[in-house]
């Protein structure tokens, strides 16, 4: 299905000679046969990204596309022709990888292109070399409030990151230190853009971010992620890639990015850390304006901190009885949750958090001028004693700027009135309670920052769409109906190649003690089946459970999720099926997507529950009664087509090439007995199904 065709003014003869050359040198570099399904997304991604306007496209790419090779071939001729940069964005730092390591380098080397590629991070996976060296400078001296009152000593650890970064062996990258860290310790030797005082940082030669920022200026492609391309933009774009309007965005696994964009853009608070944190700010702007022996200005800033911090701290315990009185429901064992319907918060919760505004920002300026001062100091703008210590103190008053704006927001969307719909919400714990605004329309902030900036965006994915319509993507990013959008199959012959089968189950998963029983039952034999499996649950309850109840004769064959890190587990499962032993993993959502096991390596699917979202998510909830309230069918219009999506990415899992093959059983037998069901079939590849299940439709 393709919608709107557009001008190409740009898209001249030299260009598409450059991008079909390309093409037939890398099909002729790799052995392999054109695609009819690759040539049309190359095609789709030049006329879009050469238009004159509306150069925007979404395009479904089925898995066996090729659609990092198509978009990739089209984009970065036509970038270098209009002198714009690359930004290709991921959903995971391990996908960025991927594809800057080993997809981007192949593709380089076989289509003939001449092109630059740099990875880009966001700053807090980078070692800032000046906050590392005040920890181990510092540490012993706990009368200079720098660091966190209750942080734990890991002055070894950072010895050693010293060491290995000064002898060459380590980058200062986070996801380049080989052994786990402890809880903490990361954030400690890391900093943000207000801790850090750029050029005039006597590390600033050494710095690793800013070693691998300097790589991004003049590249042809960067690759990015979610996440960063929205801390980026959040900061007016241009912050750490170029400006938006130089860039043509490709959001590869686009589908995660209505989820990035609403958690991105969240904001909670605590209400009693809150109240605990007000004593450190206290302590810290204490302790800087007596090491810099008493600044009159310093003076003032700490009296008046001190004075609103008091006037807060009485606010804030108001706003915690207030809370206390609200009904709360169980969610688990220590949290509870107090859902405001439709995101409107009652008028004696908004009079309190409004109460708590006024100190708030008067604290959050006050802080804001005290971080002022210090970089005039690091400038040598001011006379103070010690200043050679001013730069150590960017880092804590910083972060004491960057909460304080973070809770002045959260109290502003609490006591005031919203243009977008919000999920609000309170979680209580025994020992605190947190305030939490969720946007549910995350589209009108793509709108803004995103699509109305960018001179080019391509959004891809193998799951956009349900049921070969695209509406569940378009409203949730906020995306103009004019925009193109098309779905390229996958080529795979998927009824020769996979079966799907759903057996005539006796429980349903409602049904908690009874599913897991049966799932434990039948998933011995099924394991039996094939030499390797992926297992996929929809919660760590049911996980932990069958887990605990299968037969200890299958313990050495198991790699569960939690057990090891992630990519540990994937190792041993690889080495285990080289080795020819049986190996089978079992995990939740996070393995459902992303994991590339072809052959052997994953031989059999088996998912236990239909993945729908958790009945008492906050966000679920509000967006379903938003729905609701304007005569709209949640379940049919919302949780289906969410659910549609993660299970065709479940299945993906199965087959990673044509000549591939596997098998995937479906645990939950309503695929089958229940009306919506067939939405969900209707949804997946054209698998041979086998549904042997019981009918049920009218329940």
């Amino acid at each position: 299905m393709t919608a709107f065709v557009r001008s190409t003014s740009h898209l001249n003869d030299e260009l598409k000679a450059t991008i079909q050359s390309a093409y037939r040198a890398w099909l002729g570099a790799r052995g392999f046969s054109p695609r009819r399904g690759q040539r049309e997304m190359i095609a789709h991604v030049a006329r879009t990204l050469t238009g004159e306007t509306n150069r925007i496209a979404v395009i479904e790419a089925g898995t066996g596309t090729g659609k990092t090779a198509g978009y990739c071939l089209a984009a970065i001729p036509v970038a270098q022709a209009l002198n714009k940069t690359v930004v290709l964005s991921t959903a995971t730092v391990a996908l960025q990888e991927q594809v800057t390591l080993h997809d981007l380098p192949d593709l380089k080397r076989s289509a003939q292109l001449k092109f630059t590629v740099s990875l880009a991070k966001g700053r807090g996976r980078y070692l800032c070399l000046k906050r590392l060296d005040d920890r181990l400078k510092y540490h012993q001296q706990q009368d200079i409030p720098l660091f966190e009152l209750d942080s734990a000593d890991h002055t070894v650890l950072y010895q050693a990151m010293l060491d290995r970064f000064g002898q060459g062996h380590w980058d200062g990258e986070l996801d380049s230190w080989s052994e786990e860290l402890p809880d903490g310790a990361w954030a400690g030797v890391t900093t943000d853009h207000r801790g850090c005082s750029n050029n005039r940082c006597g590390f600033f030669k050494s710095c690793p971010f800013f070693k691998a920022r300097n790589t991004l200026e003049g590249s042809d492609v960067i690759v990015a992620n979610h996440d960063l391309v929205l801390s980026d933009l959040a900061l007016g774009g241009g912050a750490v890639l170029p400006d938006p309007q130089e860039c043509i965005f490709v959001l590869d696994e686009a589908h995660h990015l209505a989820d990035k964009t609403q958690t991105h853009f969240s904001t909670r608070t605590r209400v009693q850390g809150t109240q605990q944190w007000l004593d450190q700010v206290n302590t810290v702007l204490g302790g800087v304006t007596q090491r810099f022996a008493r600044p009159q200005e310093l003076v003032s800033l700490a009296t008046s901190v001190a004075a609103e911090a008091g006037a807060l701290n009485v606010a804030l315990g108001d706003l915690a009885l207030g809370l206390q009185a609200l009904t709360y429901t169980q969610r688990d064992e220590d949290l509870e949750t107090h859902r405001f319907m439709l995101g409107e918060v009652p008028e004696e919760i908004r009079a309190l958090a409004a109460a708590a505004r006024p100190p708030m920002e008067k604290l959050a300026e006050d802080i804001e001028r005290t971080h002022e001062a210090l970089k005039a100091a690091v400038s040598g703008e001011v006379n103070w004693e010690n200043i050679h210590e001013a730069e150590d103190w960017l880092v804590p008053v910083g972060q004491l700027q960057t909460r304080a704006e973070a809770t002045l927001a959260l109290l502003e969307d609490f006591s005031g009135e919203s243009v977008y719909r919000h999920a609000r919400w309170v979680n209580r714990t025994p020992y605190d309670v947190e305030l939490v605004s969720a946007p549910i329309e995350p589209g009108h902030i793509l709108k803004t920052h995103l699509w109305q900036r960018a001179y080019g965006v391509i959004c891809t994915s193998a799951t956009l769409s349900v049921m070969g319509r695209f509406d569940r993507f378009f409203e949730r990013t906020g995306l103009d109906t004019e925009v193109l959008r098309t779905r390229i199959p996958s080529p795979f012959d998927y009824p020769r190649i996979a079966t799907f089968t759903v057996p005539d189950m006796a429980s349903e998963p409602r049904d908690f003690e009874a599913h897991t029983a049966e799932v434990v039952q039948r998933l011995p034999k099924l394991l039996a089946q094939e030499v390797s499996a992926l297992v996929l649950f929809t919660s760590w309850r049911q996980l932990n459970a069958v887990v605990k109840q299968l037969p200890e004769a299958l313990n050495n064959e198991l790699l569960v999720q939690g057990e090891a890190a992630k990519q540990v587990l994937l190792a041993s499962h690889r080495q285990r099926v080289d080795d020819k032993q049986p190996s089978y993993l079992l995990g939740l959502a996070s393995f459902a997507e992303g994991l590339d096991l072809p052959d052997d390596y994953c031989r059999h699917v088996i998912i236990v529950k239909l993945p729908f979202a958790v009945p008492d998510d906050p966000i679920d909830q509000a967006m379903a009664e938003w729905a609701e309230a304007r005569g709209r069918n949640a379940f049919y219009e919302i949780s289906v087509p969410d659910a549609a999506l993660k299970l065709v990415q479940a299945c993906g899992r199965l087959i990673r090439h044509e000549n591939d093959h596997g098998a995937i059983t479906m645990l939950d037998k309503r695929i089958v007995t229940k009306r919506y069901g067939q939405a969900l079939l209707d949804s997946l590849p054209p698998f041979n199904f086998q549904l042997t299940a019981s009918i049920d439709r009218p329940s």
